[in-house]
């Protein structure tokens, strides 16, 4: 499992990568509205998995669900982002649930090489690359740099990027 920053800051890139397709789907709205809205859905979607399971209405806050099961599950936050996309266009508040599926999605990659994994279809996958907590800024590099490519080739064109090869 990555650490809650590690986690936010993955929500953040898949904030921005939600912004990008939202805009290029033609669904970014006026003024950008939907579009800024998707990046706040993503960072929440980010963390989404994990807060999910807890019970926000008794005292005591304890988990409703055993950890990494049904708000970890692949499929579910797949169909979100699917359904989400399809209407994107269509109904405003779809840019929203996209930034929140985006966000959730990037929350399961990131746990996804910790040995305890993630329930992609029925049971769980682990990549089982590294223990709990480390490597985090190897996820959130990786998160950032996708962010950064898909970026540049929806809003720029991929100027940006034919720049940095032609460098090498």
């Amino acid at each position: 499992m990555a650490s809650k920053n590690a986690h936010h800051a993955t929500g953040w890139a898949a904030g921005l990568i939600a912004a990008a397709v939202v805009s290029k789907a033609g669904a970014a709205g006026p003024y950008h509205l939907w579009s800024a809205l998707s990046v706040c859905a993503g960072v929440f979607g980010g963390t989404a998995p994990d807060w999910l399971e807890v019970a926000w209405w008794t005292r005591a806050r304890k988990l409703w669900i055993t950890h990494r099961t049904l708000t970890h599950w692949g499929v579910g936050w797949l169909a979100l982002l699917a359904v989400s996309y399809h209407f994107l266009g269509i109904h405003p508040w779809a840019a929203i649930s996209f930034g929140f599926a985006c966000g959730g999605l990037m929350h399961l990659f990131a746990d996804w090489p910790n040995p305890l994994g993630v329930p992609w279809l029925i049971s769980r996958h682990s990549l089982n690359w590294w223990n709990s907590g480390r490597c985090d800024a190897l996820i959130v590099g990786a998160a950032w740099i996708a962010a950064a490519v898909l970026v540049d080739h929806v809003w720029f064109h991929s100027a940006y990027g034919l720049r940095l090869l032609h460098a090498f």
